[in-house]
This record gives C-alpha cells, structure tokens and sequence, in this order.
C-alpha cells in the first residue's frame, strides 16, 4: 500500500471503471437542473470558468447538461456583453457565501451596463473559456446540438462576451484585455499580483465576513488583508457602476493566461461559425492578432516564459506563474516561443512531471513568495494542468502530454477530487469532490 506524505496508509487509487463512477457521482450531485456548483459547501452558486470546463466534462456524460451548463451561464450575460464570473442560485440562503448578491447589487449598480433584470451576478468577469468549451460540447452529439440549435443560440452571446472584451477591455490600448481585479485572473492570490494590490486600501476591518474560511483552513488560504484588498477593490468597481474604459482602476493587469483562453476561444469561435454558415474570417483575424500582442507585450525571453504586465506602471512583473505558461494551449505561436516554453516548462522553475503528482504547480517552485499549500501560490490545480496537456500535445510533446494526462486522473481521484493539491505530495487542498476537478478526470478517462 503506498503511503502518504505524513506516513498514513493512502486511500487506494480506483482505477477504470469505479475513477469514472467516482468522477460521474461528484459531477450528478452538483447538479442543480440547469447548472452545476463547483462545491456544495464552499462555492454553492455557478461560477464562469468552472463551468466552462465543468461542461468539457460533462460532455462525456451528457451532453445535453452539458449544453446547459453553459446556456444557464450565458443567459446571465450583460447588456454589454460581459458574461459575470458569479451567476447567484435563489435558493441558496444569502448568507452561505460572501460576497454574495447583497454586496454586488448588478440590478443597481449594472443598470447601465445592462445587467439583467431578475437574475442576481456579481459584476466581474472571469477567463474567456466559454467558446472552447462550446465547441468541445457541440462535438461530442453534433446531432443533439443541431437538433436544439445549440450553438445558433450561443454563437451570438459569445461573439459579444469577445466584444465586451475587446470594446471595454484593452485598456493598454495594444490588443490585449486587462482584468481589474485579481478574481477575474481567476488565479486569485497568485503572487504576481502582490504588488499591483499594494495599491489597493482595504475594505475596513470587521466590513465583511470571510466565508471561506468556514470550509477551509485558513493556512490553505489567502491572508486576512489580501481578502480585505480584494474586498475593497470589488466594492470600488462596484461604486463606480462597473465601468471600465471611463473609470480608473488602480488595479489593472494584462494577463497572459486569460488572453491565451481569449486567443483559443476566438480560434473556437472561428470553427462555430464556420459550421454555421457564417464567416470565420473575423475570429481567426482576431485570435492572431492576439497572438502577436501575447508575443509583444508579455513575452520575456530572458525568463522563456509570459510575464502580467501592470497597467499603471507599463511594466512586467517580475513574477513566474504557472500563467505564463498557458500560452502553449495557443496555436501558432512562434517556434523559438514554443521551444523556450517547453524548456521552462520542464526546468527548475515548474519541474514538470517531478514529485510525486508530476503535475505542474502553480507558481515558482524557486520563487521567493512559493508556499506548497497556499491559494494560487504553489498548489497544483486540474484545470491549468488539463490545459499545458493541451498545449503539449499540440506542439508535439506526445509523451510528456500522455505522462502529465497520467498524472491528472491518478491525482484527482487519489484526492478525493480535490480543488488542489500539493504539486509535489498530492495531499488534498481546499474543497473535496470539486466540481472541475471531477470534470477534467472524466475527459482524461475517455481519451484513454
């Protein structure tokens, strides 16, 4: 029997059919009829990116809930065209989850960004999966999504959440969307945010009350005053009616990771309009264009990887995070980017395939700020992982994709389905029988 990192006898790894059964029971029991919940404790509502790839998953159970997953999270979408990164289920007592729609208030402060009338969200975004995983859905019962017309209704939604984002967005004028709060990063307490957050006053001590740590230890978590900056900073766009390009932000980055989702989710978008009839001419414009801004603003050769870059002073951050190197999902990169990506990738920095896991953490392992069970600041998470799979695999890293494949479905059901977990020992971090956790396990299993 193996043996854990504290010397307890492990839980047995299932394998074959009962890691899909395991996988299939946390994805049916977040179900809610129309949407899922990454967490029947901790996140109780549906949130964006998760159930963007939530839905790559449950294509492979079905893809009707697949199909609405992501039709429940479009139909939330703004006026304006921005898909909220927190769409708040009614039935869920107000006090489950902070902040919750009280603190938010969309019908009021969104009125003029056309939040919806009926439909409580926050006012924030999150990365830019949606396309992708729409695609991915369609493919898997292109018969079921013709016959609903499926992607006829999304194509449109998601066309605008693209325009919000290139229209409201690029606040660094170059091509590029800027995300105005750490949460839209949705790596929300990377270390590369620390010093654009220094900015940030603190919503007053006693102002709000921390939720999270209800179901979570707070060592696993991040500090009292980062939260209080993330709170005060939320509260601040939130008075300034979620404007963007007629507001100031002291906080405003671009992010390589959710510019890297946009590029490919633009490419998705190329490939669903396309089967519709239409013109994908536009959107493959688009995500080359993104291509080339990604290379020219936030590649650093000397680091051989993507850098953020910090709006208010227009510099890089000097800061390694596992988001500089999602970028490898993108297509067409150029072939020195790729192969000094692929060498980083496997050096000293990130170790790819190291430890126990062989999974890929989430921040410098060398880095001065790494903590191996912090929040986003060296914790390993499925999804990233599921994406450098991607990005592998496409640029012709077969076998290091198979093994990092291996490691994402040994891993997530060893966990327990976990929301993360060391990089190196596997233990189980944050919330068990997390909802994309499950997901990206059960897409592994059925490419195996």
């Amino acid at each position: 029997m193996t043996r854990t990192a504290l010397g307890a006898p492990a839980t047995p790894i299932p394998t074959g059919r009962s890691q899909r059964s395991s996988a299939v029971s946390v994805l049916l029991s977040h179900w809610t009829g129309s949407g899922t919940v990454p967490s029947l404790t901790l996140y109780p509502h549906q949130w964006s990116w998760d159930s963007a790839f939530i839905a790559i998953g449950l294509r492979r159970l079905s893809p009707y809930r697949a199909q609405r997953e992501l039709e429940t999270l479009c139909g939330a979408q703004w006026g304006d065209g921005r898909i909220p990164h927190i769409v708040f289920n009614p039935a869920v007592p107000p006090g489950a989850y902070f902040p919750g729609p009280a603190f938010w208030r969309s019908g009021q402060a969104g009125a003029a960004a056309g939040a919806p009338a009926g439909i409580d969200t926050s006012g924030i975004v999150q990365p830019p999966v949606h396309a992708l995983a729409a695609w991915l859905v369609h493919e898997s019962d292109p018969e079921l999504s013709r016959r609903r017309g499926f992607l006829a209704r999304l194509y449109p939604r998601l066309a605008a959440w693209h325009g919000y984002l290139a229209d409201h967005r690029d606040l660094g004028g170059q091509g590029l969307a800027a995300v105005v709060h750490p949460w839209e990063s949705g790596m929300d307490n990377s270390p590369c945010w620390d010093g654009p957050l220094a900015r940030v006053e603190p919503a007053p001590t006693g102002s709000f009350r921390r939720a999270d740590l209800t179901h979570g230890a707070a060592a696993d978590r991040p500090t009292d005053e980062d939260y209080g900056r993330y709170v005060g900073l939320a509260a601040r766009y939130r008075d300034q009616h979620y404007r963007d390009t007629a507001a100031s932000h002291p906080f405003a980055v671009e992010d390589p990771a959710f510019n890297a989702f946009l590029a490919v989710s633009e490419h998705a978008l190329a490939s669903i309009a396309q089967s519709l009839g239409r013109s994908p001419v536009p959107h493959r414009a688009r995500a080359g264009a993104l291509t080339e801004a990604l290379v020219a603003r936030l590649w650093d050769p000397q680091s051989g990887q993507f850098l953020c870059r910090d709006l208010v002073p227009d510099a890089l951050v000097a800061e390694r995070s596992v988001s500089g190197l999602l970028p490898l999902a993108v297509p067409g990169l150029p072939d020195p980017v790729v192969r000094a990506l692929l060498d980083t990738l496997s050096g000293p920095h990130f170790d790819l395939g190291a430890g126990s896991t062989g999974l890929v953490p989430s921040y410098d392992l060398l880095g001065g700020a790494h903590d191996a069970s912090r929040y986003w600041r060296g914790p390993a998470w499925f999804n990233v992982n599921w994406t450098l799979e991607r990005g592998l695999r496409q640029y012709g890293a077969r076998a290091a994709a198979d093994r990092l494949a291996g490691a994402i479905l040994t891993t997530a059901t060893a966990s327990g389905f976990a929301e993360y977990v060391d990089a190196r020992t596997g233990q189980a971090l944050g919330s068990r029988d997390f909802g994309w956790t499950a997901a990206m396990a059960l897409d592994v299993l059925a490419r195996s």
